[in-house]
């Protein structure tokens, strides 16, 4: 099977191409801004460099990794789509021109042009959010199907910046869509490194009927869980925080109720955790290309948790709520 690797940053080297070059039926080729780059890339990890798409794309992958900045990744897709590949498997937020931080509105168009454009040349698409392959997400998902914890009814999440597109994703994933919104900004900025942006809280119905909120903020020492996610059930609730922290389940369907922790051993720091997600989210991706199945997860949560995004922005700035589906339609 041969994946092609477009962008050869930190995060390509650090939790793709580990897990990549170990499978034995894999072939790599690289194309980066920076060849010196790609090439550092092909020495640890084998594979060929190209320099530039049409090559890559002649090399005939049978998927292509967009692994560039989300700053950058509407312009690199652009021209992906031009060559017509088979399959695209996209780093998160899809769309992103100011940072993953301050997604706009524009923001979504962009992307809903390109997923388009994917559909009529039948590529297919995929999105990394590796957050859903947290052993703890994993246990999550599992305890309320099968305890029988029933309709969601509430949610209340906490989110660093750092986790955002991510945690509107676990909101995806777990209870649905998002029918109604309404957003407030905070009035001060807070900075991480060369990023800052305003503090936003949403108000939410999602399409089932639950209601719930979300906070974004940098404010959020890093010391400590990045994001707390709260999901009340009719017959039980789970909380989950931060990338390596514990699962807490409320059962309410055992007669007396109980109380139940679920977590990682404690000689695995967050960052270990965090690239085994990659692993795990990966391996998924390359089953599903084997026994051609449809990927794990689609292009399309990508393009929900930018419609989010850009409902949000749209709710403070008007100062009135937001029909989701109604005027940002996928």
């Amino acid at each position: 099977m041969k994946i092609g690797i477009v962008g050869t940053g930190t995060v390509a080297r650090d939790c793709y191409l580990p897990v990549l070059s170990a499978e034995g039926d894999i072939e790599l080729a690289y194309v980066s801004r920076t060849r010196a780059k790609a090439e550092a890339c092909a020495d640890t990890f084998g594979g060929t460099v190209f320099d530039t798409l049409e090559e890559l794309l002649a090399w005939q992958p049978d998927s292509v990794f967009v692994l560039t900045n989300e700053t950058t990744r509407a312009e690199v897709l652009s021209e992906l789509l031009a060559l017509k590949p088979v399959r695209l498997f996209l780093e998160k937020p899809l769309v992103a021109r100011l940072g993953q931080d301050n997604v706009t509105e524009e923001d979504f168009q962009t992307a809903r042009e390109l997923m388009a454009r994917a559909e009529e040349i039948a590529c297919e698409t995929a999105m990394i959010f590796n957050y859903r392959f947290f052993d703890q997400t994993l246990r999550a998902r599992e305890l309320i199907e099968t305890r029988g914890f029933g309709r969601a009814l509430q949610v209340n999440a906490v989110v660093n910046y750092a986790c955002w597109s991510h945690a509107i994703d676990l909101m995806h994933h777990i209870v649905g869509p998002v029918e109604t919104l309404a957003a407030l900004e905070g009035a001060t900025e807070h900075r991480h490194g060369d990023s800052r942006a305003r503090d936003v809280t949403a108000g939410i119905r999602f399409v089932q009927g639950a209601t719930g909120t979300i906070h974004g903020t940098w404010a959020l020492n890093f010391g400590f869980p990045l994001y707390e996610l709260i999901i009340n059930f009719e017959r039980g609730r789970v909380h989950l925080r931060g990338l390596d922290g514990d699962l807490e389940v409320l059962d309410y369907t055992s007669a007396p109720p109980h109380h139940e922790h679920y977590g990682v051993t404690r000689n695995t720091s967050r960052w270990d955790q965090y690239k085994a997600s990659f692993g795990k989210s990966i391996r998924a991706y390359l089953a599903s290309l084997r026994s051609a199945d449809p990927p794990p997860v689609p292009g399309s949560a990508g393009l929900r948790e930018l419609q989010f995004e850009a409902a949000l922005r749209r709710s403070a700035r008007l100062g009135r709520p937001v029909d989701v589906q109604g005027e940002f339609p996928l």
